[in-house]
């Protein structure tokens, strides 16, 4: 299918962006209502944008009419509460889908590993309008967090990993990359998660915090790392059996935290339960 893309994404599926200046914002996020939905982990979600107003957090293509990411309708229960987070949201001036803030509960790194999915973020999407991407704004401070993004979700050499300290701002191509975070703190973490339209604005608006679509690789102890990946293996080979014992395809079967998909172009994602 043809997009309009980036070709600034196109190149890694990455992009980080200077550092917000966090501190300088209320605490919005500590306020907002949240619902239980699970992604990558134990998490809640406050949604921002939805895809009529309402307080929830589902796909856009599971509503009555269904409808791409895209022409996110805004929550006003959350808008009233959280003026600050709408416009940091809207400041790159395209079109939005979900909007929200997710809640993460600290994990391990194999419970990250086995949690790494890829988003369907392009589901109805029309070919000739722009591929949507997912911008990523760390609110709390975990710098010892990490984005960790991988092309094969089972082999570690495809790993990269983005600390997440306050004010890390990230746009992802997540419908490429298979996706979590590592959050080994002892409080939860906060992230703004927006939905957006690829197009000129979009890269302008990058251009404006000197984005660039290469970093080091975040070190991680090999100890830890072998540990991550044996958790990681043992319960996928756990989810597996218990998926055939029910006569069901792995592949496609419920999951604990996400479900096998066909995304646009028949390729296999996973996406949010």
């Amino acid at each position: 299918m043809t997009y309009t893309t980036l070709p600034m994404i196109d190149e890694t599926g990455y992009v980080v962006l200077d550092r917000y200046d966090q501190a300088q914002d209320p605490r919005e996020w500590e306020d907002l209502i949240y619902v239980d939905w699970k992604s990558s982990g134990d998490t809640r979600f406050a949604p921002l944008a939805s895809a009529y107003g309402d307080i929830e957090c589902d796909g856009f293509w599971n509503h009555n009419p269904p409808k791409t990411d895209k022409d996110g309708v805004w929550v006003k229960e959350n808008v009233a509460i959280a003026p600050r987070l709408i416009a940091r949201a809207q400041e790159p001036g395209v079109n939005i889908g979900r909007c929200r803030v997710i809640e993460l509960q600290p994990n391990t790194y194999g419970e990250a590993l086995y949690n790494l999915h890829r988003d369907d973020n392009n589901r109805l999407n029309p070919e000739g309008t722009g591929w949507i991407v997912r911008a990523f704004f760390n609110l709390t401070d975990n710098p010892d967090s990490l984005m960790i993004l991988r092309s094969d979700k089972e082999d570690p050499s495809t790993e990269i990993r983005l600390p997440l300290p306050a004010g890390q701002q990230l746009v992802l191509d997540t419908q490429r990359f298979y996706h979590a975070v590592w959050h080994p703190g002892n409080e939860p973490r906060y992230c703004l998660i927006t939905s957006y339209e690829s197009g000129p604005g979009l890269q302008s608006w990058m251009d404006g915090y000197h984005s660039v679509n290469r970093v080091a690789n975040h070190p991680i102890d090999p100890q830890v790392q072998a540990e991550g990946e044996a958790l990681a293996q043992a319960k996928r080979d756990a989810r597996a059996a218990a998926l055939a014992a029910q006569g069901k395809d792995p592949r496609f079967g419920d999951g604990s935290m996400q479900v096998a998909e066909k995304g646009s172009g028949g390729m296999e994602v996973l996406s949010e339960a």
